[in-house]
């Protein structure tokens, strides 16, 4: 119940959050679909392969092309799909035996996690070059053996979803800075009580420090948008100490800890790997401020859950907002609902009323690509895993 009516709350807060790229986003998805894909591509700074697809070792014009659309979300976009390579047949599957039986002769498969990472649908696949992912994450695909050993293309939507999930995880953030967590639970049970309110700890995030893990397309956002609301931003990233003005620091995964030591608020946005996974553990909880806020809007493998519980339930961390856990989904009898200063949503962070139009311009940009055997656009590297 707790956690229902914050959900509702955290909805007004994501209105308030200053974000010239949600401006821009919203002014693109006016202009729905007669926007150009290079126009979608500046704006979400999409990036190009060095090479031309061509190049690679099997390619070839597609000759058959499946879109997975097992809930029906693309029945709408397959004739504009369709229309892009002519020449290909393009068939639809509407669920996981359908997908085995068509996909064993095509050249590209199309679709959502967790479909599009399915071990049975790749292996069953004898001609499968490229797997276009309609979603960002894409490490269940990456950890698919025949992926690795053959060498399959993947490319992935990063950046599509990015001001959405900046503004969830800044309203989560806002939030618990705020107390909504506990005034929250009062409105489910009609509750007034001043005396709630004093026992909260509210803070104002101006001046306050943000650590954003994984200064990626993501955590850029997430940064841009801390950033106006006054906060000194610091981040994390796989590689090199470059970052946008807004933000003062940008260091090496391995200054994890001593960053987190002068965070008032973490956020996680790192893409999940082997060396991702596990990282925030009782050692990470050990070193953080007691009034610090941690968000997670990544994975929810990254987090040991049991430390964030332990850390929570002994008062050593401020709060939790998590819109990732592991497991999920979370069982009801979980000690994490039990503890103190958390919001938990669904794994909804990258849902908005936006129509979601840049994440098909983008499919049918580089489907073109693909059959010119020209440069791919966000193509994942199969060592990094993203």
């Amino acid at each position: 119940m707790r956690a229902r009516a914050a959900l509702a709350l955290l909805a007004a807060l994501c209105a308030l959050v200053p974000s010239g790229a949600s401006a821009a986003a919203s002014s693109a998805t006016a202009a729905g679909s007669s926007e150009t894909a290079a126009a979608v591509i500046a704006r979400l700074r999409i990036e190009a392969a060095p090479a031309p697809v061509r190049g690679r070792n099997g390619w070839r014009v597609p000759r058959k092309i499946v879109l997975l659309a097992f809930d029906r979300r693309t029945a709408g976009e397959r004739d504009g799909l369709a229309g892009v390579v002519p020449q290909a047949r393009f068939v639809v599957a509407h669920n996981r035996a359908e997908a085995i039986a068509v996909a064993a002769d095509a050249d590209v498969l199309i679709g959502f996690n967790p479909e599009i990472c399915d071990h049975g649908i790749i292996d069953a696949d004898r001609e499968l070059r490229w797997i276009l992912s309609l979603a960002a994450g894409v490490e269940n695909c990456v950890r698919v053996p025949s992926v690795q050993r053959r060498g399959i293309l993947i490319t992935n939507m990063r950046g599509v979803d990015s001001a959405a999930i900046a503004e969830h995880a800044i309203a989560l953030a806002l939030a618990l800075a705020h107390g909504l967590d506990v005034f929250a639970k009062d409105t489910a049970e009609a509750r007034w009580s001043p005396a709630d309110a004093a026992r909260a700890h509210l803070e104002v995030l101006d001046g306050k420090t943000m650590l954003v893990v994984g200064l990626g397309g993501i955590g850029t956002e997430v940064a841009r948008r801390a950033h106006a609301l006054g906060m000194r931003i610091v981040a994390t990233r796989e590689h090199g100490h470059e970052g946008p003005d807004f933000v003062s620091y940008v260091g090496e995964p391995g200054e994890l800890l001593r960053l987190a030591r002068g965070a008032d608020v973490i956020v996680n946005t790192a893409p999940l790997t082997p060396e991702t996974t596990g990282l925030f553990d009782a050692r990470f909880f050990a070193v953080v401020k007691p009034t610090a806020l941690f968000i997670n809007v990544a994975r929810g493998a990254s987090l040991v859950t049991p430390a964030l519980v332990k850390a929570l339930d002994e008062h050593r961390l401020g709060g939790a907002g998590l819109d990732v856990v592991e497991p999920e989904p979370l069982p009801a009898d979980h000690p994490l609902w039990r503890a103190p200063h958390v919001i938990v949503s669904p794994h909804i962070s990258g849902r908005s009323d936006l129509p979601g139009v840049d994440r098909w311009i983008l499919a049918r940009e580089n489907l073109r690509r693909y059959a010119a055997g020209e440069r791919m656009l966000s193509v994942v590297d199969l060592q990094l895993g993203y």
